[in-house]
């Protein structure tokens, strides 16, 4: 026991994993093999060195590595990943070869070269936590990193990891090689800058969350009307809903001047809402309130909200525009609590329970309210998904319906015209929809959603180089996408021929819907990747049965056939029947 004890360390661990691995060495295993090597012997084993540290052991796909210094293990891996993402700049797009990395700081024991225990086994699965290029670390690790290091961490939250008692709590490492964010730093705007943080649910009742992310939407879409204000997107600020979150260094974090937090508490038809607005810079309160009010009250409540904010960062005149420019979307309480219960859903898009739960929701709002033009077309785009599914001319039909009902009640609302667009793309009426999705960026420049929609409709008209651009310009603008984004990546860059970068799109969707095996059977079946590319179709037959190349011909709206023929050749590849 004394030897045991003897040989006892603290070390800062750090495990490697390459992306794909399985991938690339059926479609080249000496290859591989080969450049894996030379990887090892011009950048991982200098870099490790470079910091004071040591290889452990090479395990096929993946390394092991031990340093001192928790410091040192971090600047380490982010030369690794820079340095990994530099070469391969050199080499096709289906050779690169793109690390994981897990960091922990823990209690080892060292038995010869090896080291083994807990602290190993942690670092291990924050490494399959990790991004392809990505670099998480744990809770450990962030607390050595204070006041030593400039690097940007983002609280994850906490994970149960398998065969690890207590649960971890986990940050990601963000680099400049990573392949699953392939976006730009965000930095400070010229002008007034706002993160708006997700309002904090103090019902006591986690059924009503819905409310208080809902309300928080609506600030943040209200803010972004104002054009001499930059608003940080929707999907970055609930991104950023850990207890834990610091503010501040969320704002810093996103380029941000001003920060607004609140929570919101429903008891009844009683409702609390209470709003503040933190300097970034300085960490002062610039201007705090708290509202009680009847829950029907809540719009009212909205505007005070927006208008206060937007005065006190821009000036009494532009808060003076404040109430000509929003327009009440209901005045039924009710119709409003069954719309936000429905968007709630809307990140989720793609999934089949989705839109079997997110439709009547939708329904029940506009039956109410008949004149609540964001329920129309949010049921508009949720019969767009059930029309995915089902194929049905009479659910396209209504979909459009509902897309025109919205139109009419309110056409300077941007979800509405990005509503219209949809429809009109799956009508294939590819002109009008570009109409449209141009008129709802114009009154919501902000929004990331509208962008990635209007993405697929650039897709479907044949313009793939901009729809391209896009959608990565849609995924720079927000640090956490929704998942559906990386499958309309992948399907722009399946047709264009891109198969290698089409896998690495959808393979940073965590669940896939159908759509998104289908994309990826097609792009392992072009790059001979057979097995891959059978186990992704049985993936997509799972959720979808009896799909076929037919039905896909009938639903899908390209306006030129032949833009269907990389999907097409590939699922036949693959072993789809037409």
């Amino acid at each position: 026991m004394a030897n045991e004890r003897a040989q006892r360390r603290l070390a800062a661990i750090v495990v490697a994993d390459v992306v794909g691995y399985s991938r690339l060495m059926e479609a080249d295993e000496a290859g591989t093999l080969a450049a894996l090597k030379q990887r090892r012997k011009t950048i991982l084993e200098p870099v490790v060195r470079g910091h004071e540290g040591r290889v452990i052991k090479v395990m096929g796909d993946g390394v092991l590595m031990e340093f001192a210094s928790a410091v040192n293990a971090v600047e380490a891996a982010l030369e690794l990943q820079a340095k990994m993402a530099e070469a391969n700049q050199s080499v096709t797009e289906g050779r690169h070869i793109i690390l994981r990395v897990g960091i922990n700081l823990g209690d080892v024991v060292g038995e010869g070269s090896d080291i083994y225990g807990d602290g190993v086994n942690v670092a291990a699965r924050l490494e399959a936590l990790a991004e392809p290029g990505g670099i998480c670390v744990s809770a450990k690790i962030n607390e050595e990193l204070r006041g030593k290091s400039d690097c940007a961490l983002e609280d994850m939250g906490e994970a149960q990891l398998k065969n690890i008692a207590r649960p971890v709590r986990i940050y990601r490492l963000r680099t400049n090689a990573s392949y699953s964010q392939r976006r730009t730093a965000t930095t400070p705007t010229a002008g007034p800058s706002i993160v708006v943080l997700p309002f904090d649910n103090l019902s006591g009742d986690s059924s009503q969350q819905y409310l208080s992310d809902g309300i928080t939407e609506d600030v943040i879409t209200e803010l972004s009307r104002f054009r001499n204000l930059t608003v940080a997107a929707r999907h970055t600020s609930f991104h950023l809903a850990s207890k834990n979150i610091n503010p501040l260094q969320a704002a810093r974090d996103l380029g941000a001047n001003y920060v607004v937090e609140g929570s919101v508490r429903k008891a009844g038809e009683r409702i609390r809402v209470t709003a503040q607005l933190i300097d970034a810079r300085t960490g002062n309160h610039v201007w705090a309130e708290r509202y009680d009010r009847e829950a029907q009250d809540i719009f009212a409540v909205q505007d005070e909200v927006v208008a206060a904010i937007v005065a006190t960062v821009e000036g009494r005149t532009v808060a003076a525009a404040a109430s000509q420019v929003r327009k009440r979307p209901t005045s039924s309480w009710t119709a409003y609590d069954f719309f936000l219960q429905g968007r709630e859903l809307d990140d989720v898009r793609g999934c089949a329970n989705m839109e079997k739960e997110s439709v009547p929701l939708f329904e029940r709002a506009a039956s109410i309210d008949p004149d609540f033009a964001q329920a129309h077309a949010l049921l508009a785009i949720a019969l767009l998904g059930r029309y995915w599914f089902d194929a049905d001319p009479q659910t396209l039909q209504e979909a459009s319906s509902a897309a025109e009902r919205a139109l009419e009640l309110d056409s300077n609302d941007p979800t509405v015209h990005q509503a219209k667009g949809m429809v009109t793309v799956w009508l294939r009426q590819h002109e009008r929809a570009g109409i449209h999705f141009d008129r709802a960026l114009t009154l919501n420049p902000v929004d990331t959603r509208i962008r990635a929609d209007r993405a697929n409709w650039l897709r479907y008209s044949g313009h793939l180089e901009e729809a391209l651009a896009s959608i990565d310009d849609a995924l720079r603008r927000t640090p956490f996408p929704p998942h559906w984004f990386w499958g309309i990546r992948g399907g722009i860059l399946l047709e264009l021929r891109r198969y290698g970068e089409a896998v690495e799109a959808i393979d940073n969707m965590p669940q896939k819907n159908h759509t998104a095996w289908l994309t990826l059977a097609a792009a392992h079946a072009h790059l001979g990747h057979a097995a891959l590319g059978l186990e992704a179709l049985n993936k997509a037959r799972d959720l979808r049965p009896g799909i076929s190349l037919r039905e896909l011909a009938a639903v899908l709206p390209h306006a030129r056939r032949e833009a269907l023929d990389p999907l097409f050749d590939g699922l036949r590849k693959a072993g789809l029947p037409d």
